[in-house]
């Protein structure tokens, strides 16, 4: 059976059948609701329900304890309509709300598999059917790993104008199922089912402030896709962008990155090391990247935030934006929630 959902304050109404999740329903038809996990584990699409019937499938009293479930609160991607209802969403950015592409499932075939360090890979995925998957650069798709039913996440590296292509940064993880996959299982022509794009880790259309960027690890992936994206478009907004890397051998891309500086006068590209080694002769920053962000940015009340990289460095990123001076709507990631593999949010989603 069918029903229709309505969200409120936003005044917009969509039809969901009895199985599919409410949040499910809403990527199907093209509207970009507050998300993270996907499974009812980290509270990113908690809301209200204002009227009708409703119910859940399994999820985590830490994304919704059982008070909150009394007093109304659900979480749309546990959440199966079994009557029309109304629903306050807590968390929304009008500016990307009604902007998403509705998610398609993708057969694609493995184009290269590329060492960038000594852990992570770069794989990149040739679309067969659909041959193009529109999406917003940012955005992740999921991955469904060989032979099971489980997927990990990963962001495109890429931009919209090569659209028949998926180009993921994948950190590799001792014991992995789908990384551990990379260097011996995974060939050239072997097919791999996505599905997506997710996440709203995207430049708001609305905003022409100047950005800063955090980034680390494998989570260069989707910063680098909106530095792309930012030169094609020929932009003029002003751009830091602070990556952390243990020692010098975790550094990567670094000749697109310094050629990227050349094509946007307005970036400035400042890596640090956590961990420099004695050979490594390093005269640049380090720290972890957070604390030299925290030495060279006195004030951030004028920016725009993007991060993506290790879960303890997006946390401590987000707490020193907001003394900054970074309101919280401006501070863009994705939340995702930790696997066998460590995820890196959120481009090595587990």
């Amino acid at each position: 059976m069918g029903h229709k959902v309505r969200f409120e304050p936003v005044g917009v109404e969509i039809d969901v059948e009895e199985d599919e999740t409410i949040l499910a329903a809403a990527f199907r038809q093209g509207l970009m609701l507050m998300h993270g996990c996907k499974e009812g584990q980290c509270s990113a699409c908690k809301s209200f329900l204002l009227d009708g019937e409703l119910d859940m499938e399994r999820y985590s009293t830490f994304a919704l304890a059982d008070y909150e479930r009394e007093e109304g609160y659900v979480l749309l991607c546990r959440a199966h309509a079994y009557s029309d209802l109304e629903v306050e969403l807590i968390n929304y950015d009008e500016d990307v709300l009604r902007s998403a592409t509705p998610i398609v499932e993708a057969l694609t075939e493995v184009a290269a598999v590329d060492a960038l360090t000594h852990d992570v890979r770069r794989l990149l995925l040739r679309l067969l059917d659909p041959p193009e998957m529109a999406f917003t650069p940012g955005q992740y798709v999921d991955v469904t790993i060989p032979g099971t039913d489980q997927i990990r996440s990963f962001s495109m590296a890429n931009t919209p104008s090569s659209a028949g292509e998926l180009e993921l940064l994948i950190k590799i993880y001792p014991g992995g199922r789908f990384s551990g996959l990379l260097d011996h299982d995974l060939g050239i022509g072997d097919r791999l089912q996505v599905k997506g794009p997710y996440g709203l880790c995207t430049l708001r259309p609305g905003s022409e402030r100047d950005l800063i960027m955090v980034g680390g690890g494998a989570g260069l992936g989707p910063l680098l896709s909106l530095l792309r994206c930012l030169a094609e478009s020929s932009s003029t907004r002003e751009v830091t962008f602070y990556y952390g890397a243990r020692t010098r051998r975790d550094l990567f891309y670094l000749d697109e990155l310094a050629g990227l500086e050349e094509r946007l006068s307005g970036l400035r590209f400042v890596p640090a090391l956590s961990e420099p080694e004695a050979g490594d002769a390093w005269e640049g920053e380090t720290g972890l990247v957070t604390d030299v962000v925290d030495a060279r940015e006195p004030d951030l009340s004028d920016r725009d935030a993007y991060l993506c990289g290790p879960p303890p460095m997006v946390d401590a990123a987000v707490a020193l934006f907001a003394v900054k001076g970074i309101p919280e709507s401006r501070i863009h990631f994705d939340k995702f929630t930790a696997s066998a593999e460590a995820a890196v949010a959120p481009t090595s989603h587990p």
